[in-house]
């Protein structure tokens, strides 16, 4: 069983059964806190329900760690986890705001580095991208790679300052200085487009990031030449607990990533 097909097949799902509801009253509510922390939206539980049966119906048997579900049991084979953010960027979905994705990823222990397989499926848009360990990253279907080569002239990089405190700012101020600087708010989607060279390096230093949000963009990044590393500048790992809370530097190249490191004094 091809594993990164079953999550472009369940990705496929979850973008048909919220067609249309970004942007209406029909996406938003508060249906309690979801496993992942936050409040779960209609459009969340759309997707995530799709997601679920999808797999059910494929007899993909595998435990599902979702950010609103929490961990489910699917049965069959092959076993491992799909760890599911089935809208990353769901305050843009409510709103209407076309950035936000499906983000799947297969893997087959209980940390981050295991994953094999990953799609983040562009759903205001119609971008697929997919990776499987050491086959390299694709995006519809067309093998892609980090590090397009820009000058520091058209050097974007995002930055994520969603609730972010006095010292975190201070900290990535110097990165803001000397870039073109974004927050998109769609952590999984922004590392597709690092991975595919439209963007050159994603920061989130807040310690606030879930393993859900991060699975998938950490081996289309890898995978496509770049880099994914913690605030060490080791590769960046992690349990798949729901208690994991992470900060990271998702860089299209090493020396992206040097140049951030030493204006924030990483490593």
């Amino acid at each position: 069983m091809n594993r990164a097909e079953v999550l472009l097949g369940a990705a496929a799902r979850a973008r048909r059964a919220i067609d249309g509801m970004a942007g209406t009253e029909r996406a938003g509510g508060d249906y309690g806190t979801g496993a992942g922390g936050d409040t779960s939206h209609a459009i969340d539980i759309a997707a995530e329900g799709a997601v679920l049966d999808y797999l059910r119906e494929r007899s993909f048997g595998c435990t599902v760690l979702g950010e609103e579900c929490g961990s489910v049991r699917v049965p069959g084979g092959p076993g491992g986890s799909v760890i599911m953010d089935a809208v990353d960027g769901s305050v843009n979905a409510v709103r209407g705001i076309p950035f936000y994705c499906c983000s799947l990823a297969y893997a087959e222990g209980e940390t981050l580095s295991s994953v094999t397989d990953a799609v983040v499926e562009d759903l205001g848009g119609t971008d697929r991208f997919w990776a499987t360990r050491g086959r390299g990253a694709q995006a519809n279907g067309r093998p892609m790679r980090a590090g397009a080569a820009h000058g520091q002239e058209y050097r974007v990089v995002v930055v994520n300052v969603s609730g972010i405190g006095p010292e975190g700012a201070a900290r990535v101020q110097p990165v803001m200085e000397a870039s073109h600087t974004r927050h998109l708010g769609a952590n999984a989607l922004e590392m597709a487009h690092v991975a595919r060279g439209r963007l050159d390096a994603l920061v989130d230093v807040r310690g606030r990031i879930r393993v859900q949000d991060v699975a998938a963009g950490c081996l289309l990044v890898r995978e496509a030449g770049g880099a994914v590393v913690d605030e060490t500048l080791a590769d960046l790992d992690s349990d798949l607990s729901y208690s994991a809370r992470l900060s990271f530097v998702a860089a299209s190249g090493r020396g992206v990533l040097g140049e951030i490191a030493a204006k924030m004094g990483m490593g």
